[in-house]
């Protein structure tokens, strides 16, 4: 008879294997009602945890974690679809964490509480500074991804946000566009994201000879959609005017492309819009947009080889690595 796995518990009792390694770490914070429908699933399949049975063996789990802050953000979704396809090839499985974007979240993560379940950890941190990443004793191996802060200690793969922000500033220039406004950014604790993309943005316009104008920043209550549109929806209200947009995102984009047909406004003839991540609805939107995209299938297998290598024992100071990124132009902000 087949022995057991962890993954069958998980299976029947209808719940992670996560939640299952917690419950047989007896950690409490798993709800009473699912240790026990747990618990109930291992006597009555007879499985024997051993939890290092594998690595004993091999030195190896054969899984990796995925951490983002918040997998509803469409970039993160569809960049874990490519980090799996990626990890699949190399012969690892995906665990996937989701924070929340907290602190407590990303500590969690950043204090390596899968030591012993996976084999190492690629991580976007959101809320943690560089520093406290590095004062965490990383017992299990970990690669940061995206443009957050790094300690020196941990390899990081990101995308150069500064010259893709100044990239998308000066295409919407070259348009012959002089009021350009920034969209997306949030109006408490901003992210390290957005501040990286601001200063590209600033970099932008004084490269094309524009002059910054601080009453075309449109901050927004968060990162989504609906306030990126309720606050240029304001900002039109009041009087701003504006012949191009910066988006923080695609989804400011989205939001910018809805409110601006709210008023009336024709894109790209009044204003052209632009976004970033290219996320397959930006080919869809009306009109299309235009979005600087990030090689992601890149990005997932660099991270995985720095993964792998310190894995595998290399304990060098951490690589910071960049990948490459491109200016898919689109219906709105053509460069004809």
């Amino acid at each position: 008879m087949a022995k057991v796995r962890l993954q069958d518990v998980a299976e029947v009792a209808g719940v992670s294997m996560k939640t299952v390694s917690n419950v047989v770490r007896n950690r409490p914070i798993v709800r009473p009602e699912t240790r026990e429908r747990v618990e109930r699933v291992i006597k009555d399949l007879g499985y024997r945890p051993n939890l290092r049975g594998r690595s004993l063996a091999t030195g190896r789990t054969g899984m990796i974690a995925l951490a983002f802050p918040d997998l509803r953000v469409p970039y993160f979704a569809e960049l874990a679809h490519v980090v799996s396809d990626v990890a699949a090839e190399r012969g690892y499985r995906l665990l996937i964490e989701e924070t929340g974007g907290t602190v407590e979240g990303e500590r969690a993560i950043a204090s390596a509480a899968e030591a012993g379940i996976v084999d190492g950890v690629l991580f976007q941190p959101a809320r943690l500074s560089g520093t406290e990443i590095a004062m965490h004793r990383l017992d299990v191996p970990m690669v940061l991804l995206g443009e957050g802060p790094a300690p020196l200690s941990v390899d990081r793969v990101m995308a150069d946000n500064v010259a893709g922000a100044t990239l998308v500033t000066q295409h919407l220039a070259a348009l012959g566009r002089r009021r350009i406004g920034f969209l997306g950014h949030e109006e408490r604790e901003r992210s390290s994201t957005s501040d990286i993309r601001l200063l590209g943005y600033q970099a932008g316009l004084e490269a094309s000879g524009l002059a910054l104008d601080m009453s075309l920043l449109i901050s927004s209550e968060s990162v989504s959609p609906l306030h990126a549109a309720n606050a240029l929806r304001a900002a039109l209200d009041a009087g701003l005017q504006i012949d191009g947009l910066v988006c923080r995102d695609d989804q400011a984009a989205v939001g910018a492309l809805r409110a601006l047909a709210d008023h009336g406004i024709s894109v790209p003839d009044q204003v052209a819009v632009t976004g970033w991540d290219d996320i397959d609805m930006a080919a869809f939107t009306l009109p299309s947009l235009t979005s600087l995209r990030v090689d992601t299938r890149q990005l997932a297998a660099r991270a995985l080889d720095l993964l792998a290598e310190r894995i595998g024992g290399f304990d060098g100071l951490g690589r910071h690595e960049l990948v490459d990124f491109s200016l898919v132009v689109r219906e709105s902000a053509p460069t004809s």
